[in-house]
């Protein structure tokens, strides 16, 4: 049985301890801003063939399509184009990499310049090195439409450059392994690594999440051949301007064996502002019941209980919308003192974040009514809208944490037997 073919039968947690020393000591080359992939020892499929959507307007980057990972195995999250977040800024896709006894998943970040993405050539620009798709000149995006579909009538900023690709086209999705991409990553490409990075944005997350939500783009049912590719907007799934895959890279085998892998796409760390990866104590998968064992992403409830499996409402994409926090029902441990303690605990701390949302609303409308006074352009407006929603969905997230924490407090603490 090949390492992409074999299921690990590790107990969970043994597992991610195991993999997270790997990543940590394993002789193998080191990239920055390493992602940790649990209990993912299948390879994602090829990537498929498939033509791009037009750019909607000026300023949005492409971003390629890739094999997310979720809890039916993997899934196809549509190429699309995205509004950069700062004038400058380029994409550098995520991608899979073998890790000695797992596939490790490296997400994608905006950043200065082009970092390693494991020599996958994901096509319209992204080759394997670099990229050929476009270039910043005086705070605007000047595509290349030798590699882009771009329409001249409504983008002015445009020039043709042949690009000579050398990276044989074979469609795998994956570096090392078995039949993995052998690339390794420049001292160039390690420097940007450490530049300073912005996280997917907002549009972006919300993209992986309807694509992880909707059934036709699961690996087991296209086979390798989603039914929506692309897209021309983060979430278009339903717009007449996406396209389906032509074909699907290579012929689709069904991975072998019982055991169901984790869900690496929660367990990566994200970059911040610096460069850094995110917190992955945060990640540690939770004690419950096996099919259920997997940590979660966002709210960090821990696993093993179905009620939380239920999808949350999402978040507004303002503040203003937000709906205020309201008092819990007054807590009856039997020990009213400690349930007095806990109560002013709770009342202090949803006084804070309700004045929180207050402040962050009047932040907002603030820059609203500015771009009005500035007649900013809807390049301009809607990176507020972007950084608008990030803003109130990080906002909301800290605020959950802080409830489950003030909530673990109060349970009461087991005897030891």
């Amino acid at each position: 049985m090949t390492p992409t073919r074999r299921i690990s039968s590790v107990l969970f947690g043994s597992l991610f301890f195991a993999v997270l020393m790997l990543a940590l000591a394993s002789p193998a080359p080191s990239y920055a801003q390493i992602g940790i992939g649990l209990s993912v020892t299948i390879g994602p499929p090829a990537l498929p063939v498939y033509e791009q959507p037009p750019c909607p307007q000026e300023g949005y980057i492409w971003t390629p399509g890739y094999w997310a990972y979720g809890p039916y195995g993997y899934y196809w999250v549509p190429g699309t184009w995205v509004l950069a977040p700062e004038p400058g800024f380029l994409w550098t896709p995520g991608w899979w990499g073998w890790g000695g006894e797992a596939f490790i998943f490296h997400e994608g970040y905006w950043g200065p310049r082009i970092g390693f993405y494991g020599g996958i050539n994901y096509g319209f620009g992204y080759f394997g090195n670099g990229y050929e798709g476009g270039r910043w000149e005086g705070g605007h995006f000047f595509y290349n439409r030798s590699v882009n579909n771009v329409n001249i009538t409504n983008i002015h900023n445009v020039y043709n450059t042949t690009v000579i690709n050398n990276t044989t086209v074979n469609r795998v999705s994956y570096n090392g392994g078995n039949g993995g991409i052998s690339a390794r990553p420049t001292s160039e490409q390690e420097a940007a690594a450490h530049e300073r990075h912005i996280p997917p944005v907002a549009a972006q997350t919300q993209h992986v999440e309807a694509a992880r939500a909707n059934p036709e783009l699961r690996a087991s049912a296209n086979h390798g051949k989603p039914p929506i590719a692309a897209t021309a907007r983060p979430g278009a799934f339903n717009d007449r301007a996406a396209v389906p895959a032509k074909e699907a890279g290579a012929p689709y085998s069904e991975p072998r064996g019982n055991a169901q892998p984790g869900r690496p796409e929660n367990n990566v760390p994200r970059p911040g502002n610096n460069g850094q990866a995110g917190h992955p104590e945060n990640n540690v998968p939770r004690p419950g019941n096996a099919e259920n064992n997997v940590a979660r992403s966002g709210n960090n409830e821990p696993a093993g209980r179905p009620q939380n499996s239920v999808p949350r409402p999402p978040v507004p994409d303002h503040a203003k919308d937000l709906q205020p926090h309201e008092h819990p029902a007054p807590p009856n441990t039997g020990n009213a003192k400690r349930d007095q303690k806990y109560q002013q605990q709770q009342d202090k701390l949803i006084q804070k974040q309700n004045q929180q949302h207050q402040q962050l609303q009047q932040k907002q409308e603030q820059e609203h009514q500015r771009q009005a006074q500035q007649n900013a352009n809807e390049a301009q407006k809607q990176q507020a809208e972007q950084r608008h929603q990030q803003q109130t969905q990080q906002m909301e997230q800290k605020h959950t944490q802080q409830q489950q924490k003030l909530e673990s407090k109060q349970q009461p603490k087991q005897q030891p037997k």
